[in-house]
């Protein structure tokens, strides 16, 4: 799963093995166990480290360093998301707002401004829905999520009570009566 997730494969396994180990491990068990070099343990570990997805346990009487995961699987998602939009996500945004406050479009290039301010636009929906949802308790997003589908429905019954908000660019004429459906 690890290289789907654009990890490598090595640490994708050490990840593994420290998940489903109940006890910490130090990079010596760990290179045991895997049959990897201690340089690529530990390789491995910082890169685990950066991500924020180990943790490093001291074991009294011990000077070796042991690691483990986060028992709650909901804060491992919630990290894997937040470095992923960090490290992916964050740095788009900013050379798409880059681009459009710095670059006056020239001739022929409308378009492509207007799909960058598009992808802008969309790219902050969804980076402002994440962070509402991310102030969620875990409790309430697992509701959220078990909900599915049904949020359309719920959607879709509040339309049909709300009246209509018009969008800046549907004017077509209508007069103001027809406008609030």
């Amino acid at each position: 799963m690890g290289s789907r997730w654009g990890i490598n494969r090595t640490v994708g396994q050490i990840y593994a093995l420290l998940f489903l180990n109940e006890a910490p491990l130090n990079a010596e068990q760990i290179s045991e166990q895997l049959g990897f070099s201690r340089s690529n343990v530990s390789m491995g570990l910082k890169e685990l480290q950066a991500w924020k997805l180990v943790r490093l346990k001291h074991i009294p009487g011990d000077r070796r360093e042991y690691f483990t995961t986060p028992d709650d699987l909901w804060v491992i998602v919630r990290t894997l998301v937040e470095e992923r939009k960090r490290r992916e996500i964050d740095p788009t945004l900013t050379k798409l707002r880059e681009l459009q406050l710095h670059h006056t479009p020239g001739e022929g290039e409308a378009y492509a401004f207007e799909r960058i301010e598009e992808m802008t636009k969309l790219i902050e929906l969804l980076t402002g829905w994440y962070d509402d949802v991310n102030r969620l308790p875990t409790d309430r997003l697992v509701q959220l999520l078990a909900l599915g589908a049904r949020i359309n429905d719920l959607a879709l019954k509040a339309a049909s009570v709300l009246p209509r908000r018009r969008k800046p660019d549907e004017n077509d004429g209508a007069d103001e009566a027809n406008t609030d459906r």
